[in-house]
């Protein structure tokens, strides 16, 4: 409540409509009557049905030239030195609403009204997918304080569950050893992975599948009880673990079913991120020099209220997938804009090697689905899948000598480069050859998949198309998952450990998520004693409003993102086409900010606010890398940065 004294008197106090709501429900409707009620000209009570609506009410008591009322706020106005009736009122609502929250500190679920907009949790997951899960597992499990696992829409709609391939792991220890399977992480990643990563992943995959395990996953095995490997582009022996074709699925199943059943972790579904917070929303200015920069939750935008919360946290985790929704055509669902990345860059934390953008070069080719494109699984040509042009001639013996089975990068440059020389929109893959009982057998799903629309792999072949997938790069994290600020870890997709350096192999990415999940998990409940929540920090400004025009204008920039990403920045690249690629991206970001700062944020907007920062980030890591390597190949520079020299 604030008060300006003078020859006017104004008195301004804000409350919530769920807290209006509760009020009139304890304390009846009659609110407003009295000797303020006379007063004010016999107006009469608040129509308990006109709570929240956004428009002014009775012109006698809302939009007198005396007083007025709108919307989910109080604001009374009132001309003279005592005030008049409607002030005495509302000073009397006030006084009421102060009495709920010494009495009644148990009102909305357990939160006093007052606190409703902030709430404490000593970690704050934000992100559902395999790393997100077994964090807050891990965690929950330690019994260190309560989690909250933030989820953009559901539990099962992640980048996980959308993996079919597998997880790559040492399991059969006669024919495979580490030193294997970290010498193919070197050779796929173009030897600029970071070792003690590549080594970190590698060692710890075994305990990370028991860990998967014992959460309630479940894996293929043969005959004889052993697991059923597969062998995937890049790997030099059979170590890829999966549950029939849809490993991802399964792995996602189980853990949510861990999750939910665990009593210390609140999972908040359908809940936005919008920022995370730092000194610098308590007026502290902050510069990608600032030293200490400090993580003290997130302000998440809740579904119910369309409000933007005030979430405190000990220490918060950034898993919140990739990004492959910046382009036009992805395997990644439309939730994959790149929020976490996003996040974390205005917050002024290190983002590294975002021009590695990996191109699945077998999704299927069915122009119906673009968000997301139906992944035809790299399993497939470890199983025996020839790639061939649609008239049946082989081509991948003119760009590699392990043909079919070659890394996901020289694949689809290849598949990029034949569809263009003969003017194709596709070409196929084919296990045609194989028996037919055992490819249904082993991609039940994308079997049923394709029948569904006229097509059987076992006669026909498959229409395949490199679309955007994974992102190698992400928030910099050393062996911890610590970011550059302190008290806020990244994991998954979102991360950039080291790991893939310019390019992914195959299946390593979910083990990676575990096995980072786990450091993570160690790395925090061994400091969380030393951290407290901090209670200066400020709501969310939440002012401002949407027009139907401005959420049309929008949509239409998301489209031009994805298209200006795909055509510019995608498998085949040039200085050209990147400069002209930052030159629309500058534009659409200063159109995009000026929006932001003046009307009230949604899903929308935000996501948007997101896509055009990662767009950038991605725009401008491929402008500073000159030379080709790894998934960046760009034809000004189309050798190695040795090779030069």
């Amino acid at each position: 409540m604030k008060m300006i004294c003078g020859g006017k008197v104004t008195i301004f106090c804000s409350v919530g409509r769920t807290h209006i709501e509760i009020l009139l429900r304890i304390f009846g409707e009659g609110l407003f009557g009295g000797k303020g009620q006379e007063n004010a000209g016999q107006a009469g009570r608040i129509p308990f049905a006109a709570i929240g609506k956004n428009k002014y009410y009775d012109r006698k008591f809302y939009r007198s030239d005396r007083n007025f009322y709108r919307s989910d706020r109080i604001f009374c106005r009132c001309v003279g030195k005592t005030g008049g009736g409607i002030c005495r009122a509302v000073r009397a609502f006030w006084r009421i609403v102060q009495t709920a929250v010494l009495f009644f500190p148990y009102l909305c679920n357990g939160q006093t009204l007052l606190q409703k907009m902030v709430r404490k949790f000593e970690f704050l997951v934000i992100g559902s997918g395999v790393a997100g899960m077994s964090y807050a597992l891990q965690v929950a499990e330690a019994g260190k304080g309560k989690v909250a696992l933030v989820c953009k829409t559901t539990l099962d709609e992640a980048n996980t569950a959308k993996a079919q391939g597998g997880v790559a792991s040492v399991t059969n220890l006669e024919v495979d050893n580490f030193e294997k399977h970290i010498r193919d992480t070197m050779i796929a990643g173009d030897y600029i992975s970071d070792p003690a990563a590549v080594e970190q992943v590698v060692k710890g995959a075994p305990a990370g599948i028991k860990r998967l395990v014992e959460w309630g996953v479940h894996f293929d095995k043969n005959a004889e009880g052993q697991y059923d490997l597969h062998r995937e582009g890049g790997h030099s022996e059979f170590r890829i673990l999966h549950h029939a074709d849809d490993t991802g699925f399964e792995i996602q199943r189980g853990l949510i079913e861990a999750v939910r059943h665990h009593p210390n972790i609140t999972v908040l579904e359908n809940h936005f991120a919008v920022e995370i917070i730092t000194q610098h929303h308590l007026g502290v200015e902050v510069t990608r020099r600032t030293p200490d920069i400090e993580c003290f939750g997130a302000y998440i935008l809740d579904p119910d209220t369309k409000k933007i919360d005030t979430f405190l946290s000990k220490v918060t985790i950034l898993a919140t997938g990739g990004c492959g929704a910046v382009y036009a055509t992805t395997t990644n669902p439309n939730i994959a804009t790149g929020d976490g990345i996003a996040m974390a860059y205005r917050a002024k934390a290190t983002v590294k090697d975002m021009e590695f953008i990996q191109f699945h070069p077998t999704a299927l080719f069915h122009p119906g689905e673009t968000h997301p494109a139906y992944l035809i699984t790299e399993a497939m040509r470890g199983y025996g899948g020839i790639l061939r042009l649609p008239n049946g001639e082989e081509f991948m013996q003119k760009y590699d000598k392990r043909l079919s089975l070659a890394p996901r990068d020289i694949v689809a440059r290849a598949i990029d480069k034949e569809m263009k020389i003969h003017g194709l929109d596709h070409v196929c893959l084919d296990v045609t050859h194989k028996d037919p009982d055992e490819t249904k057998h082993h991609f039940p799903n994308i079997y049923a998949k394709c029948l569904s629309i006229g097509i059987d792999i076992t006669r026909q072949y498959i229409p395949v198309v490199p679309c955007a997938h994974y992102l190698c790069g992400g928030i910099k994290v050393d062996l911890d998952a610590c970011s550059s600020i302190r008290r806020l870890y990244a994991v998954g997709e979102c991360s950039c450990t080291g790991l893939h350096g310019g390019n992914r192999l195959a299946s390593n990415s979910l083990i990676e998520a575990v096995v980072y999940a786990d450091a993570a998990a160690r790395h925090s409940l061994a400091h969380i004693d030393a951290y407290d929540f901090n209670t200066d920090v400020p709501a969310w400004n939440d002012e401002g409003m949407l027009s139907n025009e401005e959420k049309v204008l929008i949509a239409q920039d998301a489209k031009e993102v994805g298209q200006i990403m795909s055509n510019y920045v995608g498998i085949v690249r040039s200085d050209l086409r990147l400069r002209r690629a930052w030159t629309r991206l500058d534009l659409l970001y200063e159109e995009t900010e000026e929006l932001f700062k003046r009307v009230k944020a949604t899903r929308d907007i935000c996501e948007l606010r997101n896509m055009i920062n990662v767009g950038y980030l991605i725009t401008r890591q491929a402008i500073e890398r000159k030379e080709s390597r790894g998934l960046h190949y760009t034809i000004d520079y189309p050798k190695h940065a040795y090779n030069y020299k």
